[in-house]
């Protein structure tokens, strides 16, 4: 499933449609850091865009997972039909509102349906399967990225760049059946509950639109996975900074700085498919996941000490390529399978707002910092000091949370056998 997601998302939308539009929105910045700029641009202020995030909710409160997910598909595909058509018809003129409203789609499309997917996977897999299996599954949007990439240099000079949306469409209606098989065919041991059963499938979430923030203000567990997310965002974006600086001293030529990202990007996509296939369950399972949790926290304090010791290339190359691999590989699996131990409603309400809402608050919060401190005279050796206690904090939020997730999968395995008991 993730395969096909990786398809449409990574290079299908965010990659090549961004040069592909260039002409509708010149000024637009990438979709996956600016959303809230885009709406107030668009619409003037920010009122509506919570709303729109709401409709998942809602959505969630009144379907039963075996219909609202493959409907939440199928209305990315229709918009994507929907947006072939305007670019199709438009003049080039007509089309720049139509670009600046795409931009702020693919923002929230981008979000939404990895979302869903790792929702799901939390719903239909106990933990001790997700520690086996969350790293393996992962390796589909590491393979989908680099085959997604391919595919779309490979149709983009044999057809019109804008039937790429099409193409897209027809991947995410895979990946709605392939989840929809998914969730219909789990069984036995494969699942936490009968799916045919009233609590699972069969039956609405229930709540209302703003459950997602109720759970997360009420529980000390889904708070810390809050500042687990805010700190990896918030060192992310500031280490995306710093390397923007960095290689902008060290390569004068623009060809040189592909070269170098591309580099970057083939080690990491290698190392983390490997990691991926044969050791993260392993890893996970030796470590447990308080110490799998730490270990991109643990990461980031040893890279952020050593630009800030000595701001080099090869300093920042390791640390991204270290950081990266250990996120896709290890962290990003562990931190899904956190939600593994929490009620249905928190795996699609509370899960959807931290991975939206939370995610981008981080992005934000980096980007204003790394701008303040810029402007008090920080350089990039400086900024990494700085970065060193969040990464600090950021480990021992980890910690806590690995120890949390465990006690709370006993308690749930307890009670599992004791009800199973005469």
């Amino acid at each position: 499933i993730e395969w096909y997601l990786k398809l449409v998302v990574a290079p299908g939308l965010e990659n090549r449609y961004l040069g592909l539009f260039e002409r509708f929105a010149r000024e637009i910045p990438k979709p996956s850091s600016r959303l809230t700029e885009l709406w107030k641009e668009v619409h003037g202020d920010e009122e509506g865009l919570q709303d729109s995030l709401d409709l998942f909710a809602a959505l969630v409160s009144r379907l039963p997972r075996n219909r609202f997910i493959p409907l939440t598909y199928a209305f990315f595909a229709l918009n994507l039909v929907v947006f072939w058509v305007f670019f199709q018809s438009l003049t080039q003129e007509e089309g720049i509102w139509v670009g600046r409203i795409f931009w702020i789609w693919t923002s929230v499309f981008n979000l939404f349906v990895v979302s869903i997917f790792w929702s799901l996977m939390a719903d239909l897999f106990r933990p001790a399967q997700a520690s086996r299996l969350f790293g393996f599954v992962a390796v589909g949007g590491t393979i989908g990225a680099a085959v997604g990439s391919t595919t779309t240099a490979f149709l983009a000079s044999r057809i019109t760049p804008t039937h790429l949306l099409l193409v897209s469409a027809v991947l995410l209606v895979l990946a709605m059946l392939a989840a929809r098989q998914l969730a219909s065919s789990a069984s036995g041991e494969e699942k936490q509950e009968p799916i045919g059963s009233d609590s699972a499938a069969n039956e609405p979430v229930g709540g209302g639109l703003l459950d997602g923030i109720r759970l997360v203000l009420s529980s000390k567990y889904l708070l810390g996975i809050v500042g687990y997310m805010l700190l990896y965002t918030i060192t992310a974006t500031f280490l995306y900074f710093q390397q923007a600086e960095i290689v902008e001293v060290s390569f004068t030529d623009r060809a040189a700085r592909t070269v170098f990202f591309a580099r970057l990007d083939v080690v990491v996509n290698s190392l983390t498919a490997l990691i991926q296939i044969f050791f993260s369950g392993r890893i996970v399972r030796q470590l447990g996941i308080a110490l799998s949790l730490a270990v991109l926290p643990l990461v980031c304090v040893l890279g952020f000490t050593a630009v800030g010791i000595a701001p080099t290339l090869v300093a920042i190359a390791v640390f991204q390529i270290l950081r990266r691999t250990s996120n896709y590989a290890i962290a990003r699996p562990c931190r899904e399978m956190l939600y593994t131990v929490l009620p249905r409603n928190a795996k699609y309400k509370a899960k959807n707002f931290i991975d939206t809402f939370v995610y981008r608050a981080g992005d934000q919060v980096g980007a204003w910092s790394y701008a303040g401190l810029g402007a008090l005279g920080f350089g990039a050796a400086a900024i990494s000091l700085v970065a060193l206690p969040l990464a600090a904090v950021w480990l021992g939020i980890g910690l806590w949370l690995g120890r949390r997730q465990t006690s709370l999968a006993n308690t749930e395995k307890s009670s599992i056998l004791t009800s199973k008991s005469p």
